[in-house]
């Protein structure tokens, strides 16, 4: 499957691997020569670690060229009144009487503990393109599904904040 990333993810990714290939990269190749400074690699507990955290900053690097080139990309410009991408949203869930708040998002973005729903998420797919008062039925699974109300969606909130999640 494809991840779904906007231009604003695209770049933000681009900044990851760039400040992992000039920073992080120089720093893991010097923690490297210096535990294999200290002699004995058999039993260098230090040398190991050093190149698995250096092997790991590359395989990270990897992972996220690999996500850009098989990106497919996505608008996160919507019409006023509809929910889209990148927009925070007020939902009173029926099933349970409460109202919550969440940011709609791509999913290497989404993080159900912040509030940051994906847009491949049940809930996500059900509601985008939805407009305010709108009664949605979120399907689940094939025995499953429970109603939500759009009660406000706001435009106006930032997205400077968000990380790219790791894996």
């Amino acid at each position: 499957m494809r991840d779904q990333l906007t231009e604003n993810d695209i770049k933000k990714i681009e900044e990851e691997i760039e400040y992992r290939k000039l920073v992080v990269r120089k720093e893991a190749i010097e923690a490297v020569k210096e535990a294999r400074a200290q002699g004995d690699l058999s039993e260098n507990f230090e040398y190991y670690a050093a190149k698995r955290d250096k092997n790991k900053n590359e395989s990270r690097i990897r992972y996220l060229e690999r996500m850009i080139r098989t990106a497919e990309v996505v608008s996160d410009e919507s019409r006023e009144d509809e929910v889209g991408i990148n927009n925070t949203v007020e939902l009173y869930m029926e099933e349970d009487e409460i109202t919550e708040t969440y940011k709609l998002v791509t999913s290497v973005r989404g993080n159900s503990l912040e509030g940051k729903i994906s847009t491949e998420s049940p809930l996500g797919k059900a509601i985008l393109g939805h407009k305010v008062n709108d009664r949605v039925y979120v399907r689940v699974n094939d025995n499953y599904g429970y109603y939500v109300v759009v009660k406000a969606i706001d435009k106006t909130s930032s997205d400077e904040d968000d990380q790219i999640r790791k894996y």
